[in-house]
């Protein structure tokens, strides 16, 4: 299977509570991370999380499950159709 490279966006809206949860599965999802930025917004007690992601779709849809199955965590990814880098 073919790697994609995509955008996940996270938004934790119980951040006292499921921030380590969140924090876990990335975690295990550590070899198709690219990058990643986090900004809690204390005032709301929530925070967002944008991931830059490379990896199969089978990967891609258990990172993204993972989190999805958390309460109250929102997940939506954007892939890009395949595509032939050269060096």
């Amino acid at each position: 299977m073919e790697n994609r490279v995509g955008v996940i966006g996270i938004v934790v809206t119980d951040r006292e509570n499921q921030a380590d949860r969140v924090n876990q599965v990335l975690g295990g999802f550590g070899d198709i991370i690219v990058g990643r930025m986090g900004i809690p917004y204390r005032e709301r007690n929530l925070s967002v999380i944008a991931l830059i992601v490379d990896g199969d779709t089978d990967q891609i849809g258990a990172l993204t499950g993972k989190l999805g199955a958390i309460t109250g965590v929102k997940v939506k990814s954007a892939l890009v159709p395949h595509i032939e880098f050269s060096n």
